[in-house]
């Protein structure tokens, strides 16, 4: 399969909702993150997704890279959003 053509080759299958992780970024007192906290855990809910949440003040790396950016939120480890997080594209991105 290597060798053809990328118009013939099939799509991968997409993955599970249930194989997913989403990720929150936050930082303690924080409303951003608790109002990200209460959309990430009603979409993981009825996907069936399981969902971390990681303190950025507890990791340096974390901090470097997103402290302008919280709340940040990861879908299997790749930034989805930040600041606010919108429902229906949450949901559209685990499931699609």
């Amino acid at each position: 399969m290597a060798g053809m053509s990328p118009i013939f080759r099939r799509k991968a299958a997409s993955r599970a909702p249930q194989d997913r992780l989403v990720t929150l970024i936050r930082k303690p007192g924080c409303h951003l993150c608790d109002d990200a906290a209460a959309v990430i855990e009603k979409v993981c809910a009825e996907l069936g997704v399981p969902w971390e949440q990681k303190d950025i003040d507890e990791d340096p790396e974390l901090h470097r890279q997103y402290w302008e950016q919280i709340p940040v939120v990861l879908v299997d480890g790749e930034q989805h959003t930040f600041w606010r997080v919108n429902e229906d594209r949450l949901r559209r991105a685990l499931t699609e």
